[in-house]
């Protein structure tokens, strides 16, 4: 029997490229498993007895549960397949997102034989989404490729899903998976006439159409908005979704792969933010000034890749709320351009932060606060540098290599710095943001969370991550003066940050009256323009350091 499982675990490993397999004689519970999974994972070999048990030590203890029951279910004969995602702890400690498929072989009288399948690591560049099947985002710039090199106009659909992670931290892991691999069905069943439907990052989905007019797939998609808005079954789960939506009709193959998903995704934002989650068309919408819009990231795009020419960096005051003296400052990027001027933030970060040139902005923006920071360091020992950093940089492999590199190039002594993260961190796995944590903690870096309360799930995520600081968002202390109900926002968060042990800062400072209020709280620090504006480096040197 050991020579079939051999053959038959031969066999699966021609047909399966880019997955780890496993292959199980059921009668006596023994597997044979990928050398690359014994040697990724950190198994105990490519041969094992009880390896379901064995492997289910290796998964999030999260996901253990629906696992044994599903193996369970394959031993006692109740069930024929195997179809789960979950997260497997690697040799390094760190957890991968896996979806793992298995059938059940039997033999000529019915009896099952073989238990075998595959498992395929998601951080692997892969074309196809594992839990939902769908072509994944790769495919989609695949295709867009081949379109634009046929030059072929077509329409480009975005859909996705509303506060995903409250399903998560309602339902679970794996109910949320359920949950992103039945929208997706539904979506097939409603759009996959009109053309290719990928599965993209995150809880968005993408429609690749072409012969189909605009006014077909809008009312499609107010269909399938009105209809989850009523309510949509995951295993006979009723649950309400809400969605978002945008349209990009492409005509002009001049324009790259990249700058149609940022128009987009761009789109998208809009839709989600100012419009309750109605379709936006791109085009149809925006027309001259969607040539606008495109030419700007064009060339913004073209300022991050040469060197990012144009950017440059302010400082506002952090200010020690007992002692009113600079106790740190927050690095605040600012674009300059010829033909556009100085440029806010909020009018070029909306257009650039989701194109995927966004990380290597984040970067440069790290390394220049820390260059510029050292300076100040040097004089004042506990003086703190704040930097922004977004999710799409931390969930980057060379985020951490890439702070420790800065930080030994500059002798920056890594316990006064702190990263600002916002509460859009939450889309990333909570598994990975401890790990995040974890070695942010061990080079002695310190963490605040930024524009607190401005969200959904701000205590839920105070409670799981330990952060130094928590910023106060300026709309809770604009009106602090004449509003009850903003002191008691401000009182009720200085005493839940003080339950774990982090430090309040208040952004928002404008005035005279609402600091003198904000002295009766159990804040530590200031941030607004009644110390100081944004101001450049040489200005804060002048203002902050001695004999300037």
């Amino acid at each position: 029997m050991s020579s079939m499982l051999d053959t038959l675990f031969e066999a699966l490993s021609v047909i399966s490229e880019g997955s780890h397999i496993y292959l199980c004689d059921l009668k006596k519970d023994y597997s044979r498993w990928s050398k690359n999974a014994v040697q990724y994972f950190g198994l105990p070999g490519e041969y094992m007895y009880n390896a379901g048990a064995v492997w289910m030590d290796n998964l999030h203890p999260d996901d253990r549960e629906k696992y044994a029951h599903s193996i369970e279910e394959i031993f006692s004969g109740t069930a024929d397949s195997h179809n789960m995602m979950y997260r497997a702890r690697t040799r390094d400690g760190s957890y991968v997102m896996c979806s793992c498929k298995g059938i059940v072989i039997k033999d000529e009288a019915g009896i099952p034989i073989f238990f075998g399948g595959t498992i395929r690591n998601h951080t692997v560049l892969s074309y196809t989404d594992g839990i939902t099947g769908l072509r994944s985002l790769y495919g989609l710039m695949e295709d867009i490729g081949v379109m634009k090199s046929r030059e072929m106009s077509y329409t480009l659909l975005m859909i996705g899903m509303n506060h995903f992670s409250t399903i998560n931290d309602n339902y679970g892991f794996s109910f949320g998976n359920d949950t992103l691999s039945s929208f997706g069905k539904l979506l097939e069943l409603r759009l996959g006439h009109l053309g290719q439907l990928y599965k993209l990052e995150g809880t968005k989905y993408a429609l690749l159409s072409w012969g189909h007019s605009a006014e077909d797939i809008s009312e499609i998609y107010a269909d399938i908005k009105e209809e989850v808005a009523h309510g949509f079954y995951v295993d006979d789960e009723k649950i309400i979704l809400s969605v978002n939506g945008s349209l990009v009709y492409v005509d002009d193959f001049n324009l790259s792969r990249d700058t149609i998903l940022s128009c987009l995704k761009y789109t998208y934002y809009q839709s989600k933010k100012l419009k309750n989650g109605e379709l936006e068309i791109f085009k149809d919408k925006l027309n001259n000034d969607g040539r606008r819009y495109i030419e700007m990231l064009n060339i913004i795009r073209n300022s991050v890749v040469t060197d990012c020419s144009g950017f440059f960096l302010c400082y506002q005051p952090i200010i020690d709320a007992g002692s009113e003296k600079v106790r740190g400052m927050e690095a605040l990027i600012r674009w300059s351009n010829q033909e556009f001027g100085v440029v806010p933030p909020g009018k070029f970060i909306p257009i650039i932060e989701q194109d995927p040139i966004f990380p290597e902005l984040g970067k440069w923006i790290l390394r220049k606060a820390i260059y510029d920071g050292k300076r100040f360091v040097d004089i004042y020992p506990d003086f703190l540098v704040h930097v922004n950093i977004s999710y799409a940089q931390l969930q980057r492999r060379e985020f951490i290599p890439e702070l420790e590199e800065v930080l030994r190039e500059t002798g920056f002594p890594p316990q006064n710095l702190c990263i600002e993260l916002t509460e859009r961190c939450r889309l990333l796995d909570m598994g990975l943001l401890k790990k995040i944590f974890k070695s942010l903690r061990q080079l002695g870096v310190k963490i605040a969370l930024d524009d607190f309360g401005t969200g959904f799930s701000s205590i839920g995520i105070i409670r799981e991550l330990e952060f130094d600081s928590i910023k106060v968002d300026r709309e809770f202390v604009k009106n602090i003066d004449v509003s009850t109900t903003d002191q008691k926002t401000v009182h009720f968060i200085s005493n839940l940050a003080d339950t774990f042990q982090a430090e309040v800062c208040v952004e928002g400072v404008e005035n005279d009256r609402i600091r003198r209020v904000l002295g009766n709280y159990e804040v530590k620090s200031f941030q607004g323009n009644y110390y100081s504006e944004p101001i450049t480096l040489e200005e804060f040197a002048k203002k902050y350091l001695p004999d300037m």
